[in-house]
């Protein structure tokens, strides 16, 4: 029996095998919603509102920890964690140059420098093994990533960290309700910040949350981006009451997004459990690919499945990885690469050369002596270059929609051989293509 063309050859697409909608809300939200637009509550200014303290309360019971503030984004809640822990102007962060900018950003926007480890290229997770040697005595906290909805290992950071002294914050952003050695991530460093955009795991409009097992950060964190500081609220600190103003970063949450928080995080385990499932069934379907690989785990790494990040092996394809996504496209299954390149290696940290819009943190980066320009990132590098990732609302316990977008992928490997073809053919065809859009001699002297 023939094999199947290709749709990008001219052949029918077997895809798309549709996800689930998410975020999916219960009437029960919605209604709880409109309900709060009804009657004009659309302004919660602390824990003094009834419905900013029930969400506040519910995420600090699902986390595990003792204090929680809702704020208005991720990134929100990172800066925050760090403010929390009085990070300034100078003080050295250590972070992973494989994520999303927010993990650096939040660092940029305490004046800090940005200090960049090594990233494993099977997971994309920080490497614990490179944070040592970049400590030095500026050094003041080290930021893992929990990328992908993959938990980093916390126990190895937080020894390192423990050794010499450092706090510890913990982006979770990807990770809502990921496991290692038996804890929710968010529950390992001396602060935690999450996403609750409507793309996350826990996924509302916009929002965020920043998680602490510390009274005294919570209420720095407070007093630089909340009304007022919070300082109505139970508990404040007397103490800090003669720096309560109105000299602060606008992060807070309204009611309407935080009743949805409320009500989404009834649900979330069971969601996760859903992606969890499907993950584990393509994983097996997809057993025997010699060009696609998953990420190994250790057994008490239990990952939440924000997305799906697979690695793919161009030398035993003999296609490049684009022509891969192309002709999976094609089928009408769309796989992208999360990170283009290593966030030490971007256009707007760079502190020499730099031609774009000013920036608040190129002199403080200038000042510090800071030149990622020459700095490599084998594991990362690694990482980015064979990464393939897929966005994973595949919740519904549906085997028939894994055997489907299994179908897609074996179809594309089983045409590797044309898919071959096709790429020299375009290869072929470029420089041509080129020399027939290059203006002619007469054309440029006209």
């Amino acid at each position: 029996m023939a094999k199947p063309q290709l749709a990008l050859l001219g052949g029918r697409p077997l895809g798309p095998v549709k996800p689930d909608q998410h975020p999916r809300f219960t009437a029960r939200a919605i209604a709880r919603a409109v309900k709060l637009l009804e009657k004009g509550m659309t302004v919660g200014l602390g824990k003094h509102h009834p419905i900013i303290v029930e969400a506040e309360e519910a995420i600090a019971r699902w986390q595990g920890v003792e204090h929680v503030m809702v704020l208005s984004s991720g990134h929100a809640a990172l800066q925050m964690s760090l403010v929390g822990l009085e990070i300034e102007p100078g003080d050295e962060v250590i972070t992973t140059p494989y994520s999303w900018g927010a993990s650096t950003s939040c660092i940029l926007h305490c004046g800090a420098i940005p200090v960049f480890t090594d990233a494993l290229p099977d997971t994309g997770l920080m490497d614990p093994a490179t944070i040592e040697p970049l400590i030095t005595t500026r050094t003041r906290a080290i930021l893992p990533v929990h990328i992908h909805g993959q938990p980093a290992d916390m126990p190895a950071i937080v020894r390192v960290a423990r050794r010499h002294g450092l706090a510890v914050v913990e982006d979770g952003s990807q990770a809502h309700g990921a496991r290692v050695a038996g804890k929710r991530v968010g529950r390992f460093g001396d602060a935690s910040g999450f996403s609750c955009m409507g793309f996350k795991l826990l996924g509302t409009t916009e929002a965020g949350y920043l998680a602490t097992p510390h009274e005294d950060l919570y209420w720095k964190a407070a007093l630089c981006c909340q009304h007022m500081g919070r300082s109505p609220d139970p508990g404040f600190p007397k103490r800090l009451l003669p720096f309560v103003d109105s000299l602060v970063f606008s992060y807070r949450l309204s009611p309407v997004t935080a009743v949805l928080l409320t009500e989404q995080i009834k649900k979330v385990d069971r969601e996760i459990d859903g992606r969890r499932r499907n993950v584990a069934r393509l994983r097996g379907l997809l057993r025997g690919s010699s060009v696609l690989s998953f990420p190994a785990y250790r057994d008490d790494e239990v990952p939440s499945y924000y997305t799906l990040s697979m690695n793919f092996d161009a030398a035993a394809a003999g296609v490049r990885r684009e022509t891969f996504q192309k002709a999976l496209a094609a089928e009408k299954v769309e796989v992208g690469s999360y990170v283009p390149a290593p966030i030490a290696h971007w256009e707007r940290l760079k502190t020499h050369g730099y031609a774009g819009p000013k920036t608040i943190w190129t002199k403080h980066l200038q000042a510090a002596g800071a030149d990622y320009r020459s700095q490599r990132f084998p594991g990362c590098e690694a990482k980015i270059k064979k990464s393939l990732d897929m966005d994973w609302n595949y919740i519904g316990d549906d085997p028939g929609r894994m055997r489907r977008l299994a179908d897609v992928f074996l179809k594309v490997e089983e045409g590797l051989p044309a898919l071959r073809d096709w790429e020299r053919r375009q290869d072929r065809q470029a420089p041509a293509a080129a020399r027939k859009a290059r203006p002619s001699r007469r054309e440029v002297l006209a």
